[in-house]
């Protein structure tokens, strides 16, 4: 019998590896060693690099997977040798040369965006009254108003960092669509799924934050991509 993948779990803007609390249960059930990086969020190569150094240090083959931004970051730290799999949930998928920023003006900006507001330091956040209503509709109030006040802001910077090559472009990747996500329009990314010519795309009706709101079907759908690769 083949050893079970390795999972590691991505992260996006305005959040932490928490934000998979209802993922990484299930994952673990069905017998697969999972970790949920966390990142610095300070700029795209700093993130790449935390995520490259978790993935470095599993013994045996890894599936990334990543939300948001996160999906940013698993495109170049997919490039490491024992990446095996590539699974993008609500996430951005850039090009060579592409930044999360540049992306997001392909299209008219989403209801959410009106709510990301900069510190004094230049990193952004959700304004916490509208968290629930843009980031995360669908979960329970108290748990949005968890991840509301325990964001990790991000430093603008690194939605202006320039992808380096992208891992999707030569290994097997998934993606899954939020139809009514308010932070990154369903249209762009259901080109990115077009783009990568993904192994399989789903759509949920969830918002941004699928991972948390529909997290049953997210874990499916990561096992799903895993059982292929086992």
């Amino acid at each position: 019998m083949k050893q079970k993948l390795n999972v590691v779990l991505v992260h996006g803007a305005f959040g932490d590896g928490s934000h998979w609390k209802k993922v990484i249960p299930l994952l673990v059930a069905e017998g697969y060693n999972v970790r949920a990086v966390q990142l610095p969020l300070t700029t795209l190569e700093d993130d790449v690099k935390r995520a490259g150094d978790m993935v470095a240090a599993m013994d045996g083959p890894v599936l990334l997977v990543g939300h948001s931004y996160g999906g940013a970051v698993i495109t170049g730290a997919g490039n490491q040798e024992n990446v095996v799999g590539l699974v993008y949930i609500a996430a951005f998928a850039p090009d060579a040369g592409e930044s999360a920023g540049g992306l997001l003006s392909l299209r008219e900006a989403p209801a959410g965006i009106a709510f990301v507001k900069p510190d004094a330091q230049g990193f952004l956040y959700v304004d916490p009254e509208h968290y629930h209503d843009v980031f995360c509709p669908g979960v329970s109030d108290e748990d949005a108003l968890v991840m509301a006040l325990s964001q990790k802001p991000i430093n603008g910077a690194a939605f202006g960092g320039p992808s380096g090559a992208p891992a999707w472009k030569y290994k097997p990747s998934w993606y899954q669509v939020s139809a009514n996500d308010q932070m990154i329009p369903p249209e762009t990314e259901a080109m990115f799924a077009e783009r990568m010519k993904a192994r399989k795309t789903i759509t949920l009706a969830a918002g941004h934050a699928s991972l948390a709101s529909h997290g049953a079907e997210v874990a499916a759908f990561i096992l799903e991509a895993a059982a292929s690769l086992s």
